[in-house]
């Protein structure tokens, strides 16, 4: 598998998480010959070489290529994407179930359970920027879960300006993520704790 294939390998796993190594790969092979117009085709990897060759690959690649295409989507007449003028954006955070691997366990962590015990999967910390009226995610930190939401919003608020109006929530409240984020010269729209004075 060639890096360009198993690039796409990896956006097709994203776009279709619900898929096995086989389905997805089929059906990228499918629009890869397609799109030669058909002078060339694939036969299906083993799931041991698909895996080799995402660990060759590495997570640099397709982390750049988000960093290059993702943006808010929304124009002029999209519903709920403005209000006042101004592109509606929110931040917010959650925790995703990863592949119960060592190297995930060691690196992410296991957040631990209401018993004392260990969470069944590694979770990672993910926070994201995304636009309200398409759901469009433009920007997002990924950290280990024991790393807190607030520590991985400071790497998002460069991508913030002028004409866009961020929502977040209450747990995000600072003074100094205010700061920064009004520094960026988005207007802010924030929950705060009922015991804000």
């Amino acid at each position: 598998m060639t890096a360009r294939v198993t690039a796409y390998f990896s956006i097709g796993m994203a776009l279709n998480s619900q898929g096995s190594y086989e389905e997805v790969f089929e059906q990228l092979t499918d629009g890869l010959s397609w799109s030669s117009g058909w002078s060339q085709s694939w036969s299906s990897p083993t799931k041991s070489a698909i895996f080799q060759a995402r660990s060759r690959l590495g997570h640099e690649p397709v982390r750049e290529l988000f960093r290059r295409v993702a943006r808010p989507l929304a124009d002029a007449d999209t519903p709920g994407s403005w209000l006042a003028g101004r592109r509606l954006v929110a931040l917010d955070g959650t925790c995703l179930d990863l592949p119960d691997t060592p190297a995930n366990a060691e690196h992410f962590g296991r957040p631990g359970s209401s018993r004392g015990e260990k969470s069944a999967f590694p979770q990672a910390r993910l926070v994201a920027l995304a636009e309200c009226g398409t759901h469009a995610v433009f920007d997002a930190a990924i950290g280990p879960c024991r790393t807190s939401e607030r520590e991985l919003t400071h790497d998002l608020f460069d991508t913030l300006e002028p004409g866009m109006l961020l929502l977040a929530d209450r747990g995000l409240y600072g003074f100094d993520m205010w700061t920064r984020a009004a520094a960026t010269g988005a207007d802010l729209l924030w929950r705060v704790k009922s015991t804000l004075s």
